[in-house]
């Protein structure tokens, strides 16, 4: 253990009393345990403070000459994860992935200048690469209404996600946040609304999605059946009747996608399929913002205004002024 070493240690036991979600602490420490392993083996630094603004930009160039999985903290890791039975190892690194080291790094570094543990933060002119957006998929009427068709009700594990498939349309809700969801403490029928607890929010805040009349008809089934079948606190279980990991639905997403012959889909494709229809509609950006859940409108604006020239054309048909203009 060298004094790098315990300087991650310290900054993520500060992310953990912060109350980071496990996703991004898991994600802060593989960043930072790959750059020190690069910092020992190519640079012989074991200091954060000898860290210069070159040895980052050196750093974030080998990552892209790199291919996939093979630079790992630990080298005994190999024995267990294999990572060269991989389909993918050895391929080139995404931009993607580059940016999300990146910005990794910056956290890290932020943190060790705003504490005044290094004397200059060598992240301060590292900028992330620009590359351009990948357009979110939109589903049309009759795709959407295919997809619906093809699950088979009868089992359980189907009906289960075709539930949660109408209701992440309906509600514009992370698939995370939705399998998070107890039904006796965070569904209420009466105002159609379900309360999701900061804990299972991305942005660890508290916020309530709301739900149609048709979708509330669809849970309330969905609970009864549940109900004959299993005992468990959670609105969508598994056959054991422990919680849904994201992992599993989206594998079986895939195969439903399959099936209609849609083998790009992704669950987060009816997320923003719930955005462009609201912003179709009529609803506001401000609003869409808040439903979301995201920190700002202009997260908001670059995640889904995806909108081509026939969306326009339909929105303006809808609000011309002209042909809204009451005649006296």
């Amino acid at each position: 253990m060298e004094k790098i070493d315990y300087e991650v240690d310290d900054f993520m036991n500060y992310c953990d009393y912060k109350g980071l979600s496990k996703k991004s602490m898991r994600s802060y420490e593989q960043t930072l345990r790959l750059f020190i392993r690069y910092l020992k083996d190519e640079c012989n630094i074991t200091n954060t403070g000898d860290i210069k603004e070159q040895t980052i930009k050196e750093y974030i160039s080998s990552i892209k000459e790199r291919g996939k999985y093979t630079v790992v903290a630990n080298d005994n890791s190999k024995k267990f994860n294999n990572p060269q039975n991989r389909q993918d190892f050895g391929k080139k690194v995404s931009l993607a992935t580059v940016n999300n080291y990146t910005r990794n790094l910056r956290v890290y570094f932020n943190y060790m200048y705003d504490n005044r543990l290094i004397k200059v933060n060598p992240m301060k002119n590292i900028k992330t690469i620009k590359i351009p957006r990948k357009v979110v998929g939109y589903m049309e009427n009759k795709d959407f209404n295919n997809l619906l068709k093809c699950f088979d009700l009868s089992k359980f594990h189907e009906y289960r996600d075709y539930v949660i498939t109408q209701l992440i349309f309906d509600t514009g809700m992370r698939l995370g946040e939705t399998l998070s969801i107890r039904d006796e403490t965070d569904i209420n029928f009466t105002d159609r609304t379900i309360f999701l607890p900061a804990e299972n929010t991305k942005g660890k805040k508290d916020r309530y999605v709301f739900f149609s009349i048709k979708m509330a008809t669809e849970l309330k089934r969905w609970l009864q059946f549940r109900d004959r079948y299993k005992d468990s606190e959670y609105c969508f279980c598994t056959i054991k009747g422990t919680k849904l990991k994201g992992s599993n639905f989206e594998k079986n997403f895939t195969k439903y996608g399959e099936r209609i012959g849609k083998r790009e889909i992704h669950p987060h494709q009816l997320r923003n399929n719930f955005a462009k229809r609201f912003l179709m509609s009529g609803g506001d950006i401000y609003t869409l913002s808040k439903i979301l859940g995201h920190s700002s409108v202009q997260v908001t604006e670059q995640a889904y205004l995806d909108l081509d020239t026939e969306d326009l054309r339909q929105m303006y048909q809808k609000h011309s002024p002209l042909m809204n203009l009451k005649r006296i």
